[in-house]
């Protein structure tokens, strides 16, 4: 028998400070360079995600002003996520799995999911390291899968852009209520 148990209301203070202190920056310090190491440690928090039967059927091409592989990335941002991206000191181009090589048979239906799983990671990761990380998918998704043309079976879902935020977390940061999240999917358009 299961008992309705009375848990006192969470609240944005009682979560914890790397997830409560994140936010979306839409500027980054141009100095604010992302090294090799830091890089690695980012990588390595996304390799630790959980996925579907432990596909981990997630990848990234990484890129870093002076790179070769910046230049191959730039020209397809959209102009409102260019006018921010390009300062950070990190781009990361995220890629899932969807499909079995060279076929159209679908190899997990979670891929994109288990793929939001390893970015949430990799989020949270640049956050311990005093880094700030803002995904978005302005970009020119035809053209940047041409440019760096990945293996069958793979889909670029989106980027995301680390570094050094040169501004700070908006005054008001809107989110949904709790009580929204648990009602949104049953109740009507709101």
């Amino acid at each position: 028998m299961q008992r309705n148990v009375h848990h006192p209301q969470a609240s944005y203070d009682d979560i914890h400070p790397l997830l409560a202190k994140r936010f979306s920056p839409y500027r980054f310090d141009r100095s604010g360079l992302v090294d090799d190491h830091a890089l690695g440690l980012l990588l390595e928090a996304a390799r630790w995600a959980p996925s579907a039967g432990n596909s981990q059927p997630w990848g990234f091409f990484t890129s870093r002003p002076g790179e070769p592989e910046h230049d191959r990335v730039l020209p397809y941002l959209a102009p409102s996520s260019a006018s921010w991206a390009t300062d950070a000191g990190l781009l990361v181009v995220a890629l899932t799995r969807r499909y079995v090589d060279g076929t159209q048979l679908s190899y997990s239906e979670f891929a994109d999911y288990d793929l939001g799983q390893a970015i949430a990671h990799m989020t949270v990761q640049a956050q311990a390291m005093g880094l700030a990380a803002h995904q978005f998918r302005a970009f020119d998704l035809e053209g940047l899968t041409k440019e760096l043309d990945p293996n069958p079976g793979w889909a670029i879902v989106s980027m995301v852009a680390v570094g050094t935020a040169a501004d700070g977390p908006p005054r008001i940061r809107n989110r949904r209520s709790v009580a929204k999240l648990r009602s949104a999917p049953w109740a009507a358009d709101e």
